[in-house]
């Protein structure tokens, strides 16, 4: 592998090195900034690249309020509340009837909140009493237009729904929000038409990620870009931020060589246990909620969360045991430190590698 990689450019060396010494101080002081609450999983859709393999009845109820409060509570008691963002996700967080008293128990301790949603159940109505119970931010996905966003989502009104809910996202003065794209072998062709309709709508910013083989996705190959696509998406992103009429980036998966800097506002570090929590529907202590496999810290119905997140988390905060399999003898581990924590299994086998798909 590593003799098949393009060098970095010299400039890219100086950007990463400087990044990782921040890294380090970063993982070392760990102040904690997002945290996820896996509210729900239940799900009004079924995604074909689904990571929770979520359904209309899930496997567990619905984290009461309470429980997930008494974390917050934990938190305030050691942070100021004021700089750890709150973002509920799911499943799908508008299925929970009680969402608008959640997030104003949220923001009555002081926490700022956004959720992460698919549009679906988002109504004017709806929407002002989540804006009433002091939601920040939004980020809706849309996955191409009409046919294959539906494909992918599994329902046959998923994009006029989310479109519908962009739209009113775009009226909300008070909300930052963002659109969220999977780009994949059916919708990667039409990455120019979805972008003139987000810029005729009214969005400003707008994320892209790719699949990674997990859940659903696993044994689809619809969904997995082959080399060139990946290169072709990476070079669409970096037009396009020249251009500068839509703020579009890539999401945070992985190391990406020399597009880093130019496809993102920031060189990839993966901040999952590092300044990002999580607390998931079984009140498992975790990071980032992309990471599927069992890397759990603790558990809040047995432990402080907090003590869980200041004496805990080592396997995300000293990375040296990510050197192994294709990962050993790569001269950028240094500054990738084998990739996102989301790609490795239970294991520790590395499930991706971006910088070799953007090689092939």
């Amino acid at each position: 592998m590593t003799n098949k990689i393009t060098p970095l450019t010299l400039r890219r060396r100086l950007g990463l090195e400087i990044a990782r010494r921040l890294f380090r101080e970063n993982a070392k002081e760990h102040p904690l900034r997002q945290l996820f609450w896996e509210c729900t999983l239940r799900c009004n859709l079924h995604c074909r690249h689904c990571g929770s393999d979520c359904k209309k009845e899930a496997n567990f109820p619905d984290m009461p309020l309470a429980d997930f409060t008494r974390v917050l509570d934990q938190v305030a008691e050691r942070t100021d509340p004021h700089r750890v963002f709150v973002i509920l996700t799911g499943g799908e967080p508008l299925v929970r009837t009680d969402l608008e008293e959640c997030g104003k128990a949220i923001y009555d301790r002081g926490f700022p909140w956004g959720m992460v949603t698919n549009g679906l159940y988002l109504s004017r109505e709806r929407l002002n009493r989540l804006r009433a119970a002091g939601m920040h931010t939004a980020t809706v996905s849309l996955d191409g237009l009409e046919p294959e966003h539906n494909w992918m989502r599994g329902h046959p009104h998923s994009f006029e729904r989310a479109l519908g809910a962009i739209r009113l996202l775009t009226e909300a003065e008070d909300l930052v929000f963002d659109v969220v794209t999977c780009v994949n072998r059916r919708n990667i062709g039409q990455l120019d038409q979805l972008k003139a309709l987000l810029i005729a709508t009214g969005v400003k910013r707008w994320r892209t990620f790719t699949v990674f083989p997990t859940g659903r996705a696993a044994n689809d190959p619809d969904l997995q870009l082959t080399g060139p696509e990946m290169r072709r998406l990476m070079e669409f992103i970096r037009l396009t931020r020249q251009e500068g009429r839509i703020r579009l980036s890539y999401g945070c998966e992985g190391f990406l060589g020399n597009y880093e800097g130019e496809v993102r506002d920031y060189l990839f570090a993966c901040q999952a246990g590092i300044n990002v929590g999580s607390v998931l529907i079984d009140g498992s202590i975790s990071a980032c909620p992309s990471i599927r496999a069992d890397y759990h810290q603790g558990n809040i119905y047995r432990d402080n969360f907090m003590d869980a997140w200041e004496q805990r988390f080592a396997p995300y905060r000293d990375r040296e045991w990510m050197r192994t399999g294709e990962c050993a003898d790569c001269q950028y581990f240094r500054y990738c430190l084998g990739n996102g924590m989301h790609l490795r299994d239970g294991n520790g086998k590395l499930l991706f590698c971006h910088l070799k798909r953007l090689e092939e």
